[in-house]
Order: structure tokens, then C-alpha cells, then sequence
């Protein structure tokens, strides 16, 4: 399988190529230093043109190998603007900047935000998200990748203001789970290294459980979160992250291991946008596998007595996240999707049991995009007191 590269390696390359077309040294691919891993790269340029006398932008595309990943093939842009010495940015809370402290690796993953101060200004274009705090969501790597490749290209007496775009980075996010941890308007330049490398699902699962049955040998009870993101908020609420297990889209199949492995009980903590799916009996998550969230909402809210007409709007909602906000405008948002954690728990202990005759008790955690609590069951707030940090 090949691997590919994350998105800031494209974007590094776009600033890159932007640059040496203004000093008149076009080229159909640049080479981009990854600095992790320490090896450089020549990453194709689809095109490049002159803006004004000292501005160019840049694009390429996406290419993230043999993965299941939705930013395939997706235009990246850089543009430039070049001047002989430092000009602050209109707008300095737009303003990313890299900046290393000794005591905290970029691998940390977050958006660090300094004042301009530093000869290279990352500025967050269309397409790209936005954390929380309004930050732009252009991560510690990215940063890094862009600062010291560009560093290298500049005189002692120039700087450099680069605005970074992502056209699709809207309409891509709408099919991310972005939005519940935090991350609005656009896609995230994130990642720790600039190599995309492929897992084939046997790998991806037997890493994973590989990782399930050593928590199992220390503890009774553990705690499924989908991705990274819902890890971290997990250790934010003080779950023990010694208790939390990564499952991917593999929850089915993780979820009958643990059953093998004589796990007595699993609170799964996630976004309600992804674990909706296992009310509907679908235990592998991945949208190119099965959707029915907005089907599974509608019954739900049919169930507890919602009207014909509104029925309608909530099944036509485009996202999750708009059918959660036309059942809080009705006001059942939280008996909606208290059935919805009832009939995931019984699911989920149904289906352990038929594939490896063990009894597993399930609790449910459901949050929103706020990375507020939508609902827990009454298992789930025994279980939260259990694997909460000491």
C-alpha cells in the first residue's frame, strides 16, 4: 500500500513554489523538507501565477496515499506576499505564527498563537477552521514545517505573509466530526509528521486490539472513544486515560474482543453525530460503510411523539447537528436522544453477547459540537465515577 502525505506538506509546498515564482524560478514540483520523519519530499504544483509585483499563489493537491480519507484530491493554496522587511498583519488575531518552546513538542497538537513578531506571518484563509477560542485551527506542525522551510528562502532583510486556503475546507468539514471537538468553519491543518501511512483494516485492528487486551489484564471496566480528539476531551473531564481505548470505526469488532477478553463493562464516550449509528444496529461506523443517522433520529423522535410535519424537517436535515438543533427548537432534544442511548446500550450488549456469549454491561455518553454532555444513562454515570482519575 503506498503512503502519501498530510495536508501541511501541500500547503508547505504551495508557499514553497509561490515564493521561487516570484524570484522567477518556476518549477512543476518543489522539494519540501518533512523534518519529521528527516527526509525531503518533491511534491507535484498543479499552478502557479503571478499575483502582483510581490505576491504569487499556489496550488496543489492533496495525496494521502492508500487511506479511507475524504481531503483526497482536494485544492490546497498558498499565496505569498514578499517584503523587504516586516509588515505587521492587518489583522493580528487571524495571525498564526510558529514559535518552539523547550517544553512543549509539537506533537502536543495545538494552535499556538504569538504576536508578529518573526519574519514569516501564517495567515488562515477560506476553508480553514477555526478552534474555540477563535484561533485558527493551523497546528504546532504545520508551523514548523512552514516556518523552516520558508526561513531558508529568505534574505536576512525580507519577510513573508502567507495566507493559506482550502476552497472545499468548508464543505468537507460538514462530513467531519470536527465541529464536536471544537473546530468550526473549515478543516484543520493537523498532524505530527508529514508521512500518511496507510493501515490496512487487519493492521488497524490488531493494533487496536492488541491495545484492548493489555487494558483488559488491568482493569475491569474501559472506556471506547472514536478518535484522538475524543481522547483528549475524555482526559478533559477527568476520565483516567489509562482506562481509554482508541477504537476507530472498529467499535463492533472491538466490542465483541473485549467480551472475549472478560471486560465486565465498556462506557462509550463519544460524539453523537458517530455513536447514533449503533442505535441503528451499525457497528462499523465509517460513513462509506453505512449512514442512517438522519433515519435513525426520525424514529427516535417518533417514538417519543413528535409531530408528522416536523418529523419531515428533522429527516431532512442535512447533518446531525441540524437535526439535534430542530429537536432542542421543539424541546425533546434530551428524550430524543435518551431513547437513542437506551437502544445503543441494549445493542451493543445484544451484539457482544451473540458473538462471544459474554454479558458486558454499556453505558453511553453522548456529546455535542460544544463538547457539552447531551445525554448519560443511568449506567453511564455509575460507570463515569468508576474510571474518573483519583
Amino acid at each position: 500500500m503506498k503512503s502519501g502525505y498530510t495536508l501541511p506538506v501541500f500547503a508547505c509546498a504551495c508557499a514553497i513554489a509561490a515564493l521561487q515564482h516570484l524570484r522567477n524560478q518556476p518549477a512543476a514540483e518543489v522539494e519540501v523538507d518533512l523534518i519529521n520523519p528527516n527526509e525531503r519530499v518533491k511534491i507535484s504544483i498543479e499552478q502557479v501565477a503571478k499575483l502582483s509585483e510581490n505576491s504569487a499563489l499556489a496550488i496543489s493537491r492533496s495525496d494521502p496515499g492508500d487511506n479511507l480519507d475524504l481531503t483526497r484530491n482536494t485544492p490546497i493554496w498558498a499565496r505569498v506576499e514578499l517584503s523587504p522587511s516586516f509588515e505587521p498583519a492587518e489583522n493580528a488575531e487571524e495571525v498564526l505564527e510558529f514559535k518552539v518552546s523547550q517544553n512543549r513538542e509539537f506533537r502536543e497538537q495545538k494552535p499556538i498563537p504569538t504576536q508578529p513578531t518573526h519574519r514569516i506571518t501564517i495567515v488562515a484563509g477560506e476553508g480553514i477552521g477555526k478552534t474555540a477560542d477563535q484561533q485558527a485551527a493551523i497546528y504546532a506542525y504545520a508551523q514548523q514545517l512552514i516556518q523552516t522551510n520558508l526561513e531558508r528562502l529568505l534574505a536576512p532583510n525580507e519577510s513573508l505573509r502567507i495566507t493559506l486556503i482550502l476552497p472545499e475546507g468548508r464543505r468537507l468539514a460538514k462530513r467531519t466530526s470536527n465541529e464536536a471537538f471544537g473546530v468550526v468553519e473549515g478543516l484543520s491543518l493537523l498532524g505530527t509528521s508529514g508521512i500518511a501511512h496507510p493501515l490496512s483494516a487487519p493492521e488497524q485492528l490488531e493494533q487496536f486490539r492488541a491495545d484492548l487486551q493489555e487494558k483488559a489484564k488491568k482493569f475491569d471496566t474501559l472506556v471506547f472513544c472514536i478518535g484522538e480528539n475524543g481522547l483528549d476531551l475524555a482526559a478533559k473531564l477527568g476520565i483516567d486515560r489509562t482506562r481509554t481505548l482508541k477504537t476507530a470505526n472498529w467499535i463492533g469488532s472491538l466490542l465483541v474482543e473485549a467480551g472475549l477478553q472478560q471486560v465486565k463493562s465498556i462506557l462509550l464516550f463519544g460524539y453523537h453525530g458517530k455513536l447514533i449509528k449503533l442505535a441503528g444496529g451499525i457497528f462499523h461506523t465509517h460513513h462509506f460503510v453505512a449512514d442512517a443517522r438522519q433515519e435513525i433520529l426520525t424514529a427516535h423522535a417518533a417514538k417519543v411523539g413528535v409531530a408528522t410535519s416536523d418529523l419531515q424537517s428533522i429527516f431532512t436535515s442535512p447533518t446531525a447537528e441540524d437535526g439535534l438543533r430542530s429537536l432542542r427548537n421543539l424541546g425533546v432534544d434530551v428524550a430524543v436522544y435518551d431513547s437513542i442511548a437506551q437502544t445503543i446500550e441494549t445493542r451493543a450488549e445484544e451484539y457482544i453477547y451473540t458473538h462471544s456469549e459474554a454479558a458486558v454491561e454499556i453505558g453511553v455518553v453522548l456529546f455535542d459540537r460544544s463538547r457539552q454532555i447531551l445525554v448519560q444513562s443511568r449506567k453511564a454515570e455509575k460507570l463515569l465515577e468508576s474510571v474518573r482519575e483519583m
